[in-house]
């Protein structure tokens, strides 16, 4: 079951980035969030009401959704998309995978959770992987101020993403199932760029064609209402650790992708990339071998 929820998350998640690109055009960027979470929220809560399955929350349960709303489904979407303007998508994509290190290092901090030798060195390889994948694209840009502001904005990204995932964590320990808290979540978050957009004055455009619409909806459906409950399933299954791998993995498969759409060119330091992202995600997923008592031994 985690195997499956982890292959959909890569999979559904390394091709959103084609959807967002359509995205891009008379619609400002906080409008089409709100567009896009508005709709998960509305098809999350109809599914939940119909089949009887929506939890009911306490107070607590709502403050941590609406702080989960604020960090997965607000500010972090926001900065990822703001960031892409100054630095390159690569770059961002490199930024984001700290994910896995950053949700390591936060269960440590507030669920003291011991960190698994095993997924500190498959998360390392993986980062090194993504660097050589995207090589040509980082030795090539200049640390010019717009490339500070633009990293900056990109690991804020990540922390408010790596908050979310603690948030979600601590939802489920409590019995709270992610399509609940995800519903909500997506609520709150579109409910607060809603606001946003109204005291900035961003007007609500909308572009009434087949490639908005079906990019909008790829982004409701797969991309949100299916990815983000697979993956904060995981969440509550694996760790919080284990499950951010996901990021290392998915800009893999933008990239095949990209070879496919867009005519993305493989190279040698691109091919070692690959192998290092391979062979660590098998060092994260490789249970560590339990130590026997020295009295054991000696039987």
């Amino acid at each position: 079951m985690n195997i499956s929820l982890y292959l959909l998350t890569v999979l559904i998640w390394g091709t959103t980035w084609i959807a967002l690109k359509l995205q891009l055009g008379e619609v400002a960027i906080p409008v089409s969030i709100v567009y896009r979470f508005a709709l998960s929220a509305l098809i999350l809560f109809t599914l939940l009401l119909a089949s009887g399955k929506l939890q009911r929350l306490g107070r607590r349960g709502q403050f941590i959704c609406l702080a989960q709303g604020l960090c997965l489904f607000c500010v972090n979407f926001m900065c990822f998309y703001t960031a892409s303007r100054w630095i390159p998508s690569g770059l961002v994509a490199v930024v984001f995978s700290t994910a896995t290190l950053w949700n390591a290092l936060n269960a440590r901090v507030f669920f003291k959770q011991q960190i698994a030798r095993n997924v500190l060195a498959g998360g390392a390889l993986g980062l090194l992987g993504l660097g050589c994948l995207f090589w040509p694209e980082l030795s090539g840009h200049s640390a010019s101020r717009e490339t500070l502001i633009g990293l900056g904005l990109a690991l804020l990204g990540t922390l408010c993403f790596s908050a979310g995932n603690m948030l979600s964590s601590l939802q489920q320990k409590a019995g709270l199932r992610p399509l609940t808290t995800n519903a909500y979540g997506m609520l709150y978050g579109a409910a607060m760029l809603c606001g946003y957009c109204l005291i900035s004055g961003t007007p609500f455009a909308f572009e009434w064609n087949a490639r908005y619409i079906g990019s909008l909806l790829y982004l409701v459906i797969p991309g949100s209402v299916i990815g983000f409950t697979a993956y904060l399933t995981l969440v509550g299954r694996m760790g919080p650790e284990r499950a951010a791998y996901c990021t290392v993995l998915f800009p893999v498969v933008a990239l095949n992708v990209s070879a496919f759409a867009e005519g993305y060119q493989w190279t040698l330091p691109a091919l070692m990339g690959l192998a290092l992202v391979m062979v660590g995600n098998v060092l994260v997923f490789r249970k560590p071998k339990a130590v026997l008592p020295a009295a054991a031994k000696l039987a």
